[in-house]
């Protein structure tokens, strides 16, 4: 049997790193893509010193030219991918009268738009096989939309509403299709340079999340979840 390989899109030091560690050191070559390979390219390097096979590649996931090209090389490199993970997202804060057109489609096209463009390039394979998983990452924003969250929340709803869509389409054909909703903010550098004095407990472990993403793809198929909630213990919800 081939390794197994997985495509993670949108990989920053955050969670994407996350579920690459976690997904190279249960035995998955991992292909690391993001609009540059600055960031990726160490955290390849460093995988492989661990043992792992990891490509990194330059990819924009709202290109649908761009993200045909990655996942062809993903194949030629590394082997079809049989697990997804679209982890690409862009927020930008800003009330509907301000928000202009072109910065509207901007961010749907980040938040929505590249998972259908990476799930299909990633099925075709994983339909041949009978055998796959597809990973979304969404957030509060996918469930309810908030002041200044327009940005956020259209392109977050749509996605969510293709995973139920790929979910239903796909499962009978044996690729599992999943939706993971943040409902907290991930322990990031970004979030401890922002409030450097908040509790750790108050954030969502990327390396716990990464574990949850492990755990569902490894599902047995008699009992898939099409949707998951996260957050922390603390969260009043």
């Amino acid at each position: 049997m081939s390794k197994d390989v997985i495509a993670i899109a949108g990989v920053g030091p955050g969670l994407g790193s996350a579920v690459a560690r976690a997904f190279s050191q249960a035995g998955f070559a991992a292909a690391l893509l993001a609009r540059t390979t600055e960031a990726t390219e160490s955290l390849a390097a460093g995988l492989r010193d661990a043992g792992g096979e990891a490509l990194a590649l330059s990819m924009d996931a709202t290109d649908a030219e761009s993200v045909e090209r990655a996942f062809i090389d993903i194949g030629e490199k590394l082997g079809a991918p049989n697990v997804l993970v679209y982890n690409a997202g862009r927020f930008a804060t800003g009330r509907v009268a301000d928000t202009t057109p072109t910065e509207f489609e901007r961010n749907w096209r980040i938040n929505c738009m590249g998972g259908f463009l990476c799930a299909k390039a990633a099925l075709g394979p994983m339909l041949a096989a009978r055998r796959g998983t597809i990973i979304f990452t969404g957030a509060t924003a996918s469930l309810r939309g908030g002041k200044g969250f327009v940005n956020l929340a259209v392109g977050k709803f749509g996605l969510r509403a293709l995973a139920q869509s790929l979910a239903r389409e796909c499962g009978p054909e044996g690729v599992h299709v999943a939706h993971v909703v943040i409902d907290g903010q991930i322990d990031t550098p970004v979030v401890r340079r922002r409030d450097p004095g908040r509790a750790s407990e108050t954030l969502i472990d990327p390396d716990a999340i990464a574990a949850a993403y492990l755990a569902l793809h490894r599902q047995d198929p008699s009992a898939w979840t099409q949707e998951m909630d996260l957050r922390p213990a603390v969260e009043p919800f």
